[in-house]
């Protein structure tokens, strides 16, 4: 089932390869139903009755033109519809992260990603008019991607050479935007957005359990010092399946929290402690730093009232983990800070891919050098290694700001998330899947400096979870008595 690709991205670094308004709301016939916060129940909504908050979050009063809590100034519509294109959606997913056509005997399937892909917008399209009067929603997120997919395209007529430029636009970036705009408007439901979080974990409990046993086994492909990911394209590098790993542990740890069963607990909590497991022997130190990072948000916060302590606890664990991992772990992560310790030599490649690729920003900054074009200016034909000046570099200055902006835009949203239901038990589930996610962003902030992926699925399907959250736990905050209730 493993890849034979090259490793492309990382170390030892290598050359780059050639090449109108809505409809009325459906309302319950005389039927008065109370809000059900239960997996999978989501009620049809619109923002209504702003409020304000008064001294203590519980305490609210009626004050127009102001929004109410949970609104975030955003009106999200929300009926029965959309099934097909969430199954697709869904199928989509499964088949990307899976890779079935890696087995000899499903090789038949390799196209399968773009037909499933394709019948979905086919079936998405005409829905989301006939149920919104519009091709998407318009949350900042979506405007902010689609104002990154404008100078995606102004860079291409300028590209050194238009035609790849255009190929990696076709072949990579469009295909992430559209798919981010059929999520965003499909997962409606507390049971949809789970189900695509169960099938991340789903992919991180196999990948981990197969790193950790390569890793016992010797089998260390990467010239015989790292492990491969056991599914190819965005799994295969050991640097990119930290990464995952990385950024979807702490949405494990968020149901963990969440859940009242034990046994959901254990589970949960077994399957995050592989993850963290399977980073380690990746010997990833992008995944390591945006470990860190995102562990000590999460900690951070899940620790309202003894954050001294839990820092001071995060301290010891660190110490301990490092004194405890594999052999010639710690001198690998030493070598983040000692580049001279670095037997590869990728350390001070990267350092010097750094320095050429925001030297080809400063020089080309409204519409960069064209998608997929820096390797023209780049060392030995070398990708930048660093998410911001690839699309600097690419496609200028202004959409390396739009891209940053991007990942941060979901942050403060769900960080009121986080505090509207603080204390709220009957919420505990929005809680925790706000900090997990708010860790998750912050963790991709850090590793997407150490590697040239920002056209890559990655961050969008963690974004896509932000604004799915954010939608359906608006619509449970903003119901109202004797609507109608919808499931999947």
């Amino acid at each position: 089932m493993r890849g034979r690709s090259k490793f492309l991205d990382y170390e030892p670094v290598t050359r780059r390869p050639a090449s109108q308004g809505p409809k009325d709301r459906d309302l319950t016939k005389g039927e008065s139903r109370p809000l059900d916060s239960s997996l999978g129940s989501v009620l049809t909504t619109q923002t209504t009755l702003p409020v304000e908050r008064t001294g203590d979050l519980g305490k609210e009063t009626a004050t127009p033109g102001k929004p109410r809590l949970g609104s975030f100034r955003e009106s999200w519509i929300l009926r029965r519809g959309h099934s097909a294109s969430f199954a697709g959606l869904f199928f989509f997913t499964t088949v990307l992260y899976f890779r079935p056509y890696e087995f000899a005997a499903l090789s038949w399937l390799s196209t399968s990603a773009y037909w499933i892909a394709l019948a979905t917008l086919t079936v998405y399209f005409p829905t989301q008019l006939g149920l919104e009067g519009n091709l998407t929603a318009r949350p900042r997120e979506v405007k902010l991607l689609l104002w990154l997919l404008l100078c995606a395209l102004l860079s291409i007529p300028l590209a050194i050479n238009p035609g790849e430029a255009w190929e990696t636009f076709t072949d990579s970036f469009i295909k992430v935007v559209l798919m981010f705009l059929v999520m965003v408007n499909v997962v409606r439901t507390k049971l949809r957005l789970n189900a695509l979080i169960f099938l991340a974990m789903a992919v991180s409990l196999m990948l981990s359990l197969n790193a950790i046993n390569d890793y016992r086994l010797g089998r260390l492909e990467l010239r015989g010092a790292r492990i491969a990911g056991s599914i190819g394209g965005m799994f295969e590098n050991p640097n990119d399946l930290a990464m995952h790993l990385v950024l979807i542990a702490p949405l494990v740890f968020a149901f963990v929290l969440s859940t009242r069963s034990f046994v959901l607990r254990i589970l949960y909590g077994s399957l995050g402690t592989l993850m963290l497991m399977a980073v380690i022997v990746t010997f990833s130190r992008g995944g390591f730093l945006a470990l860190i990072a995102g562990s000590g948000i999460f900690i951070f916060k899940v620790s309202r009232k003894n954050r001294v302590v839990a820092l001071i606890v995060m301290g010891v664990a660190l110490m301990t983990f490092l004194a405890f991992a594999p052999g010639g772990y710690a001198d690998r992560i030493g070598s983040i800070f000692k580049t001279g310790s670095d037997i590869t030599g990728s350390s001070g490649a990267r350092e010097q891919l750094l320095t050429r690729s925001t030297h080809v920003t400063l020089r080309h900054p409204l519409l960069g050098v064209g998608m997929g074009n820096f390797h023209y200016h780049s060392i030995q034909e070398q990708v930048t290694h660093n998410s911001y000046t690839q699309v600097g570099s690419e496609m200028g200055i202004v959409a390396m700001i739009i891209y940053t902006m991007f990942i941060i835009a979901p942050y403060r949203k769900l960080q009121r998330i986080e505090i509207e239901t603080a204390n709220k038990n009957d919420q505990k589930w929005a809680h925790y899947l706000a900090i997990g996610l708010q860790s998750g962003l912050v963790a991709y902030l850090v590793v997407s400096f150490f590697g040239s992926i920002a056209y890559l699925w990655y961050l969008y399907y963690l974004v896509g979870y932000s604004v799915c959250l954010r939608r359906v736990y608006t619509s449970l905050a903003n119901a109202t008595p004797g609507v109608a209730r919808l499931s999947l």
